[in-house]
């Protein structure tokens, strides 16, 4: 994307904690957690109960995968590339009846859905329904799926992230091999999202604690096709042969490579190759992907399979670029990808180390990004931008915003979309500061 205006934001996450008053009593706190823990476990089991009767398992002669039964006779949701291009599947229910279904629709522009219909007349399926409402980040996330070839494995986890423009929800529930086509479902057990992408590296044959699913406000138009009778009845996209994980040194050379057929394919049908890099606690680095044939785009994930960041246009122009302090001594991935779905092209990557941060070093992660004509607008016709963290209660953060271009202004909102806090100018600036202590996590 053509940035009309660009801006630097430095997002701090200190490491000093609020210590809860030695006024409670050393009784109470462990009755809380203990109260805190039933309720999550009667979440747990009631929309496991409630859901897994509806989730199935699918078989073609090219791969297998998950699905969600979604009407009573016999519709069924899933992943385009779980058929890989097939025209009929066996679908295998959770009380151990096979059925017969046909391909009835994938979806346009290379969107990883499809639909399957279940051949057999007169049934009174078991349902998944789809979530009336918004997703919001931190709320709870159930995966059910058939990973490794464990009919009804349940994992759980929390939204992490949403990312609107594509249409897609990140998480950190579990989503292994086989757990592709698969509902995500909120507490309510209504369907948020068809799981689909996995980050894995060479020797793990599991996740490694970030997945997508693909989100309901793209869900609905591909049923509606489908039930229509609209959808496309061939693929558009297909099983792709994994481009192996490439290592990276900080400070070594900067590396060449290529989005194309051979690369992973995410579900909004964009492009990634995986890189892994060794790295100590502490160390400051830079992470660039610049190109002139795709608007590169870069993800950075933690040894503790925690997303550490993303960026578009940090680099100037449509290159990006990633600063930021390693939380901790292990092996991190990052993801060269692209903005737009289908982006093929040549881009160069490289890690550098840095110097000790101008403020202190105490800032973990830098992002620059650009304000665009594309970008949403607030009710003064002035344009922003989104940035999201996660933080506990207690926990002090700093959040900085400065550009050389224009006057900044920085609102710090929740997750439920309360305003937390707001800054225009600090220290006789036009740069915004945020400074404050987390109410809640």
């Amino acid at each position: 994307m053509n940035g009309l205006l660009s801006r630097f934001v430095q997002i701090g996450l200190f490491a000093s904690m609020t210590v809860a008053s030695s006024a409670l009593s050393a009784p109470y706190l462990p009755q809380v957690g203990a109260t805190a823990q039933a309720q999550d476990e009667a979440t747990n089991v009631r929309v496991y109960r409630q859901a897994s009767p509806a989730v199935v398992s699918i078989e073609t002669d090219r791969g297998s995968g998950s699905g969600s039964i979604i009407t009573a006779d016999g519709l069924v949701l899933t992943n385009a590339h779980v058929l890989g291009g097939a025209s009929t599947a066996r679908v295998r229910l959770a009380d151990g009846r096979t059925f017969t279904a046909d391909v009835v629709g994938y979806a346009s522009d290379g969107l990883d859905l499809a639909a399957v219909q279940i051949r057999d007349r007169g049934l009174n399926l078991p349902v998944v329904t789809l979530a009336p409402g918004e997703v919001q980040v931190g709320q709870q996330a159930f995966a059910i799926g058939d990973p490794f070839g464990l009919q009804g494995t349940f994992t759980v986890g929390i939204v992490s992230r949403i990312d609107r423009e594509r249409g897609l929800i990140q998480t950190d529930a579990a989503i292994n091999p086989g757990n592709s086509g698969g509902p995500l479902l909120n507490s309510r057990s209504e369907l948020i999202g068809v799981n689909t992408s996995i980050f894995t590296t060479s020797g793990r044959g599991g996740s490694i604690g970030i997945g997508f699913a693909i989100a309901t406000n793209e869900i609905r138009p591909f049923i509606a096709a489908v039930q229509a009778g609209t959808a496309p009845t061939t693929a558009s996209r297909s099983r792709q042969a994994e481009r192996p994980v490439e290592t990276l040194t900080v400070d070594g050379p900067r590396v060449s490579g290529q989005l194309d057929e051979r690369s992973g394919l995410f579900a909004d049908n964009s492009y990634f190759n995986m890189y892994q890099f060794d790295a100590r606690a502490g160390q400051r680095v830079a992470i660039e992907m610049l190109s002139n044939q795709i608007d590169p785009y870069l993800i950075l994930v933690g040894p503790n399979q925690e997303d550490l960041g993303q960026d578009d246009d940090g680099a100037g122009g449509v290159n990006a670029r990633l600063e930021t302090i390693l939380p901790t001594s292990g092996t991190y991935l990052i993801l060269a990808n692209s903005y737009g779905a289908s982006e093929r092209g040549r881009y160069d990557l490289q890690i550098t180390s840095l110097g000790a941060s101008e403020t202190t070093g105490s800032y973990l992660l830098q992002q620059s990004g650009q304000l665009t004509a594309s970008d949403p607008q607030l009710s003064d016709g002035s344009r922003y931008d989104e940035h999201r963290f996660q933080g506990e209660a207690g926990q002090q953060v700093t959040i900085r915003l400065s550009s050389p271009e224009f006057d900044t202004y920085l609102l710090l909102i929740d997750e439920s979309g309360n305003r937390l806090a707001e800054n225009d100018d600090v220290a006789g600036s036009t740069d915004s500061e945020i400074v404050m202590t987390l109410p809640q996590t």
